[in-house]
């Protein structure tokens, strides 16, 4: 009896949610190289997974290439959030370009992990998405001692050089679950297995995953801002799936199909890591002018980690080395 038309329905904002310090980092870095060199600069891949993002800057005049030969010799790029493999630095060298680097520093721990572990003679077992940028550039570190893997059922048929010589590393943006289960097969498989000092999936992954389970508790429906290219947004909207509610990644408004909401009264809505919270405010706004004007904020953990910027952005002043 009470229709959707009478009873105001309502937002749940997800916190935290949207961009990590990786994020702001690498952002920072491209708007800061813009001012201080000016064009042309060139990025290579996505700087961060977000379309309107990386649209922005392309706006700017920003000029994002595949591979580093499109960069005429000399130029000034900038590697991505996602980070490189050693070859692609040997050929930026080789080609003197001027590189400015955004990988995230937690991104770039597991790269010396698998450094060290392949050093040490282990069979390093990287789960993770073999096509993700990340994993690409993780791999390259050591492409002989590195399998990928994403999935359990994969454990099975794994045949490795020596069994008590085993280690895990992990793509940053995974689900906290799925990888879980699979650790618990290494390990039942490869007793003897290390793994990473530290988790290597990240603060941020960790923390928007829990955010979306408490979301998940209340609301009938889930939006994630986010790109589909976006490891760690995708995984928010299968978080909430295994809740049982139905979730959907969208880009923006446009992405947003009436039918989702018919007979919802509440809205979970949270941002993946690499979507920016001007987007957020526009869903908002859309779904307060379709009769969902109420916001509740859920989630209680506060984030406050900084990343500092790479030597060439830094101000002057902030390098001890400077003379003043």
């Amino acid at each position: 009896m009470h229709g959707h038309n009478n009873e105001k329905g309502k937002v749940l904002l997800a916190s935290p949610r949207g961009f990590c310090a990786g994020v702001v980092r690498a952002i920072d870095i491209v708007n800061l190289a813009l001012e201080r060199f000016g064009l042309p600069l060139y990025v290579r891949r996505e700087i961060v997974h977000n379309k309107y993002v990386v649209n922005e800057l392309r706006k700017k005049g920003t000029i994002f290439i595949e591979d580093l030969d499109e960069v005429p010799p000399g130029n000034r790029v900038i590697f991505s959030a996602h980070g490189v493999s050693p070859e692609i630095r040997t050929e930026a060298l080789r080609r003197n370009l001027q590189v400015i680097d955004a990988t995230c520093p937690l991104v770039t721990k597991v790269h010396m992990e698998a450094i060290k572990y392949a050093r040490d003679g282990y069979t390093i077992l990287l789960i993770g998405h073999r096509d993700h940028d990340e994993v690409i550039g993780t791999l390259g570190e050591a492409p002989h001692a590195i399998r990928v893997l994403i999935s359990a059922e994969e454990i099975d048929g794994l045949q490795v050089p020596d069994p008590q010589r085993v280690a895990y590393l992990t793509q940053t943006t995974l689900s906290l679950d799925d990888t879980r289960q699979i650790v618990e097969r290494l390990r039942q498989k490869y007793p003897e297995i290390r793994s990473p000092a530290s988790a290597d999936i990240c603060y941020a992954t960790q923390n928007r995953q829990a955010a979306v389970l408490e979301l998940a508790r209340r609301a009938e429906l889930i939006l994630v801002v986010g790109s589909a290219n976006s490891s760690n947004s995708r995984r928010l909207v299968e978080v909430a799936m295994t809740q049982g509610v139905p979730a959907h990644l969208i880009d923006e408004i446009d992405s947003i199909q009436p039918g989702w909401l018919s007979g919802i009264r509440l809205i979970g809505l949270t941002a993946g890591a690499s979507a920016p919270e001007s987007l957020v405010e526009s869903v908002l706004h859309y779904l307060g002018g379709l009769g969902y004007p109420e916001v509740e904020s859920l989630g209680s953990i506060r984030e406050d980690v900084e990343f500092a910027l790479p030597p060439e952005l830094r101000p002057a002043g902030t390098n001890s080395r400077e003379r003043a």
